[in-house]
């Protein structure tokens, strides 16, 4: 037997649910297919992102910043105790719980707007034909839809010659299940996964070294926010080896021995676990089969138009598993507008447009074009910074740490970019996002109320700070 619908999308992750959601929304007869299973091996929705990516481990973070509180800032605030101590297995409970809830409440969103959830691997075969494929890899039923949306998501990278054992050796997902806290850790990668991991588990007292293969800290983020991150890390007692590239992974007389290369000169370390974080890539193996004929990179990348459109009539691909940055909330923003393409809309999403976040203490969070981007594309700039020691709010807080930089057209005054690292700057940033999608100038923040005491006035005052006329700090 084979149903029929008029949508049918392929991952159940932050932009297929949504996707999925919105079709539904809008009268489509829809359904979505995952294969993603939780700890217990129960169906479970919300992909990586809910499962083992951004829920679980900003939960870790956020039990991992409490206590390392309580032991290095709440003395400042005149609260003191004694002998605190980490559970780590109700920690890892408390972070099972928020995920569950999360997850069965996708699940009741889906049948509260009658979206039909299937359990197994889809393929997209041809003719808008979509095989469900069960554990063991057979077809359980095949499914056709007038619209197919792909939104396999991604998966963790891995290098060939260090093998994961999954105790051991593991990836972002065996990182999240540590029962205990390892003594020493090593980190492949100084990326966002790598530094909110090491974040976790170096606030919980290890001893944790990063190993990033580049020779620039966090290349993708501006320049003095990355060089201000990189120092306050240090300051956490995070050891950060940049160009430092991992040869091979051997026994040693205390655990594990990592040997890398760094400036010519060969060197070891010895961990007791070794977490390999060097990126995602596509979860695209399986998804699309030869016959379908949509088009792939040959780095698993679904090959699509500014639109989501693949080269296939109707069938469509989002999120991860396509060009652009790797963030749930893209991929849920392109969940939403193929939907609405789907019904006959005109959907708005500016990819230039996108906030990233760091969730480490401090947070780094970016909207736009760096200053160097900015300046080898030879654009003339007009930059003004604001630090957080300045501002009342996060003296109070014990958080001076950090800074707000904006930078805008030296001609329009147009905001190009914003960059922060600091206190609830994954919240801050927010602001500036809409002020540069209502193509907004520094001028237009620095003319706008913001509240006294909060952190927000750090972005009034970096915005006055580009007419150099910021008034709570020397211009």
């Amino acid at each position: 037997m084979t149903d029929s619908f008029d949508v049918l999308v392929v991952g159940a992750g932050p932009g297929g649910y949504v996707a999925a959601i919105r079709c539904a929304q809008l009268g489509l007869n829809t359904a979505c297919i995952d294969n993603q299973v939780n700890h217990k091996e129960e169906p479970a929705l919300g992909g990586t992102c809910l499962n083992v990516g951004c829920i679980p481990s900003k939960a870790l973070l956020e039990s991992t910043e409490q206590y390392h509180k309580l032991i290095h800032s709440f003395p400042a605030h005149g609260i003191k105790t004694t002998k605190a101590s980490v559970d780590v297995p109700t920690m890892q409970k408390r972070k099972e719980s928020i995920v569950e809830g999360l997850t069965s409440g996708i699940a009741q969103l889906f049948k509260a707007n009658n979206v039909i959830s299937i359990h197994g691997f889809g393929r997209l075969t041809m003719d808008n034909t979509v095989n469900v494929l069960d554990k063991n890899g057979k077809i359980s039923r095949t499914l056709l839809a007038r619209h197919i949306i792909l939104a396999p998501g991604s998966m963790p990278s891995h290098l060939p010659t260090i093998p994961f054992d999954h105790e051991f050796v593991v990836d972002s997902t065996g990182a999240l299940n540590f029962e205990k806290v390892p003594k020493r850790l090593g980190i492949i990668g100084a990326g966002v996964i790598g530094l909110e991991l090491g974040s976790v588990w170096n606030r919980l007292g290890s001893e944790v070294t990063l190993l990033e293969a580049l020779d620039d800290f966090l290349a993708l983020a501006d320049h003095q926010v990355a060089a201000e991150a990189k120092r306050q890390f240090a300051k956490q007692g995070m050891n950060i080896h940049l160009g430092a590239q991992v040869n091979k992974l051997s026994k040693s007389r205390t655990g594990l021995a990592i040997h890398y290369t760094e400036k010519e000169k060969e060197s070891s370390i010895d961990v007791d676990r070794v977490v390999v974080a060097i990126g995602r890539r596509p979860a695209t193996e399986g998804v699309v089969s030869a016959d379908s004929g949509v088009g792939v990179d040959d780095r698993g990348f679904i090959q699509v138009d500014d639109e989501c459109r693949t080269n296939v009539p109707n069938v469509w691909a989002i999120g991860d598993a396509v060009r652009g940055p790797m963030l749930a909330h893209k991929s849920s923003e392109e969940g939403m507008a193929v939907a609405e393409r789907i019904a006959g809309g005109k959907p708005h999403v500016n990819l230039n447009i996108v906030p990233w976040v760091i969730y480490t203490s401090p947070e780094i969070a970016w909207v736009g074009l760096t200053e160097k981007q900015l300046q080898d594309a030879g654009h003339d700039i007009r930059v003004g910074s604001f630090p957080f020691a300045a501002t009342g709010r996060a003296r109070a807080m014990e958080e001076p740490n950090g800074f707000i930089k904006m930078i805008a057209d030296a001609r329009t005054d147009r905001l190009l970019g914003v960059h922060m690292v600091g206190p609830h700057v994954s919240e801050l940033i927010n602001e500036c996002v809409l002020a540069m999608e209502y193509q907004a100038s520094s001028e237009d923040l620095a003319r706008t109320i913001h509240a006294h005491p909060s952190l927000s006035e750090a972005i009034h005052e970096a915005a006055l700070a580009v007419d150099k006329r910021a008034i709570h700090r020397v211009n």
